[in-house]
């Protein structure tokens, strides 16, 4: 099993020395990945829910700063050796497929095939209609999207597409990825709509859950893979990957079986579970709101949990 860090793309300590930091320190201390969210606006009133916190409600003030995750990749590209570059999740409607895919193409190059896309349809209601895109219709937009990229990213020379979104003739896409058949797609999501995206399209399955118990995510993968089979493809070739808040504690707390707190010895105990059901990457986000707390959290997960977990 292999672990990923969020990076600080948001927040008040976002900037350059501090992105260039937390990348080479992950690099150093052995994490395979290092992760961007990604928002393109942040609208004043969010009545939305958001699903990935405790509360539902977004946790970046519209006033706090908040990268674009491309741009982001892209800079910590030349500022890293070896750590794949990933994000979770890019938010597939809100950019047209030939423009995002060239962009990732260019990063994937450029770092030397070191990418990861994480996909998703997206949550935001408010967003949508601030972009323009409308968002009863993200799903079939994401799904139109996924079937071009595998064109563009294909050795195909001549690419045409004919959709109900999107439609283009006959165009050219140079430089092809790095890595073949393309760069790889995790796709993000919780529900049974998530799990047959992965099935037809997906290299990944890869939810972010607040609470889940190894047992449910193995269920819900377990169905992806039944999908998979359904639609043709080999279940064997679509992994299992997972976003989840994490925690280290100095002292130890009641375990819950659906969250991930507490020592270094407890968390080592509760993620031999994900090993188990074949989690092969944790994407790891650490909820400490100051930056140099974080800090020490990372190192700490870093040289107490990961030697005794990693494959």
């Amino acid at each position: 099993m292999q672990f990923g860090v969020f990076l600080p793309i948001s927040g008040r300590a976002t900037g350059p020395d501090t992105l260039i930091e937390a990348a080479q320190s992950a690099e150093a201390q052995g994490y395979s990945a290092i992760w961007s969210a990604d928002r393109v606006v942040t609208p004043w009133q969010i009545n939305t829910a958001y699903p990935y916190s405790e509360n539902h409600e977004f946790i970046v003030p519209p006033d706090r700063p908040f990268l674009d995750s491309l741009t982001c990749l892209a800079f910590l590209a030349g500022c890293t050796k070896t750590i794949t570059l990933g994000i979770s999740v890019l938010v597939l409607p809100y950019r047209h497929p030939l423009y995002w895919t060239r962009v990732a193409a260019s990063i994937e190059r450029l770092s030397k095939g070191r990418l990861i896309m994480g996909v998703g349809v997206g949550w935001m209601e408010e967003e949508f209609a601030a972009l323009g895109v409308p968002f009863k219709e993200r799903g079939r937009m994401t799904d139109e999207q996924l079937q071009i990229l595998s064109k563009l990213w294909s050795q195909e020379e001549h690419i045409s597409y004919s959709g109900q979104h999107y439609n283009f003739q006959d165009v050219a896409f140079y430089p092809k990825p790095i890595q073949q058949p393309r760069i790889p797609i995790w796709v993000g999501g919780e529900g049974t709509a998530a799990q047959r995206r992965t099935a037809r399209y997906g290299d990944a399955w890869f939810p972010y859950y607040v609470h889940i118990t190894p047992a449910e995510l193995k269920a819900g993968f377990e169905n992806a893979q039944r999908l998979a089979s359904e639609a043709g493809r080999d279940p064997a070739s679509i992994q299992l990957a997972c976003c989840r808040p994490i925690e280290v504690t100095s002292e130890p707390v009641e375990q819950d079986p659906s969250v991930l707190c507490g020592t270094p010895a407890q968390l080592l105990e509760a993620l031999k579970s994900y090993r188990d059901i074949g989690v092969a990457h944790l994407a790891l986000q650490f909820m400490v709101p100051r930056w140099p707390d974080r800090v020490a959290q990372i190192e700490r997960f870093a040289q107490e949990v990961m030697p005794h977990l990693q494959i």
